[in-house]
């Protein structure tokens, strides 16, 4: 039998709490104030300045409301930049419900296919569970974006504008998750009489899926009208565009081109080696998700790069450690928390990587880097929470964090050194459906925290 929580054991433990006047005072000031604000690190506040030697211009920031889409936000900032220059306009956005509706459209058909695929599978078989478990979030990763535009272009947000169910998906979520997981029972049980007969039932349950996402975010454009004012007050028109036109004419940017660097340092993830997960996509047919692991501080060294030569750069991260979202500040030693609670907290960031202590949750934009002698003091971020918080929604972020925290970038494939180019070549080593290099792709992708 294992041992008990006995009555002698808990006198013990209260009697010691009790008897330390230190923590009796933390206990205080904790109850009151909360943890983050006792353990909030002074020193650390103000020391790290918001200033930076290179620096993109601020635009106003884009907020996702209650929805997990950090990484269509991130990913369509970025391609906003060069347009927002180019259309000669201090503020404008791409409609982010558009990109919304063809990845849950096309997620949609990615799942029923995995269904198709394992309806041998017991239920219980780990894969098959995943996919049921993760089925009809919100999140997703740098690829699964590239698929996205290149599949269905973009529009202007005034093409399709926000919805209520885009901007708090919690509701629509539900529904989706209710229709494909009764989908997946059905094409299970048609499976069994034949591939034709599952198939006639995806048939009906993607068209439910149309419905319900018709009804929530609205019919995608077939076409835009594409006409504006420009700062200096300068009429212009273009005419119609299908969204693929308007892609191809106005994202500068050779998305085709980019490469995904993860730093991953568990030693079953050799450096230098490409990678992908089993079962991470959304477009059937798109080419896979695909990282290159890189060191740390090559992955510094081409984001610095990328801002200095007048591009942000796409990044993912774990966004609520160490984190104040009041102050817009993250820092590795943000908070004392050994301090606080005596204790001590050794984990590296292999070991909270494979305890599941850290993984991706959120992405978002580098826009700024404080280079001294070369290397970089502190980063600055572009956020989509909206701008009530940090500095009218951007953040620093100092490069102890960088190091602990972020775990991917997207960068372009020729800023890269020859033998890792030459490594891109070779087929990707497959991490199983729930491994947390996908976790940017999960449920637990956070939103907008509360937090600090």
């Amino acid at each position: 039998m294992d041992e008990v929580l006995d009555r002698v054991t808990l006198e013990r433990l209260a009697k010691t709490f009790a008897a330390d006047d230190r923590v009796r005072l933390l206990q205080n000031a904790v109850v009151k104030n909360g943890a983050e604000a006792v353990a909030l690190d002074n020193d650390v506040v103000t020391s790290s300045g918001n200033t930076f030697s290179h620096h993109l211009t601020d635009r106003k920031v884009t907020a996702q409301g209650k929805s997990g889409r950090c990484w269509l936000f991130a990913g369509l900032n970025l391609l906003r930049r060069p347009m927002m220059e180019t259309f000669s306009l201090a503020s404008f956005e791409l409609s982010q419900a558009y990109l919304m509706f063809w990845d849950k459209l096309e997620r949609a058909n990615y799942f029923l296919e995995a269904m198709l695929a394992t309806a041998s599978r017991p239920l219980d078989d780990r894969t098959v569970a995943f996919l049921l478990e993760s089925v009809g979030n919100d999140g997703g990763q740098w690829n699964m974006f590239v698929a996205l535009v290149a599949t269905h272009g973009v529009v202007p947000k005034q093409a399709m504008p926000e919805t209520q169910s885009s901007a708090d998906s919690a509701g629509m979520n539900g529904i989706l998750r209710r229709v494909l997981r009764e989908g997946a029972a059905r094409i299970r049980a048609a499976a069994a009489n034949g591939p034709g007969e599952a198939r006639e039932e995806k048939a009906e349950i993607l068209e439910t899926v149309h419905r319900v996402l018709s009804l929530h975010l609205g019919t995608p454009p077939e076409r835009v009208d594409w006409q504006w004012e420009d700062d200096d007050h300068h009429f212009h028109r273009v005419g119609w565009l299908t969204p693929e036109e308007f892609a191809e004419r106005y994202v500068s940017l050779p998305l085709e081109d980019y490469v995904c660097l993860v730093h991953d340092p568990r030693p079953s993830s050799p450096p230098g080696r490409t990678f992908t997960v089993d079962y991470l996509g959304n477009v059937v047919g798109a080419p896979p998700v695909t990282y290159l692991n890189v060191d740390i501080e090559l992955t510094k060294r081409l984001a610095a790069e990328t801002i200095a030569g007048g591009e942000a750069v796409w990044f993912g991260c774990d966004v609520g450690q160490m984190m104040s979202s009041e102050l817009g500040l993250w820092d590795a030693h943000l908070y004392d928390y050994e301090g606080l609670y005596g204790t001590r907290f050794g984990l590296s960031k292999a070991d909270r990587l494979q305890l599941r202590e850290t993984e991706m949750t959120h992405a978002m934009l580098l826009v700024g880097v404080d280079l001294v002698d070369g290397s970089p003091r502190r980063w600055r971020v572009e956020n989509s929470w909206g701008a009530e918080r940090g500095q009218e929604g951007y953040y620093t972020m100092n490069d102890s964090w960088f190091d602990e925290y972020v775990f991917e970038i997207a960068v372009r494939k020729d800023r890269l050194p020859e033998e890792l180019r030459l490594a891109l070549e070779q087929p990707p080593i497959v991490l199983p459906a729930w491994d947390p290099m996908g976790a940017l792709a999960e449920p637990r992708a956070l939103t907008r925290p509360s937090l600090g």
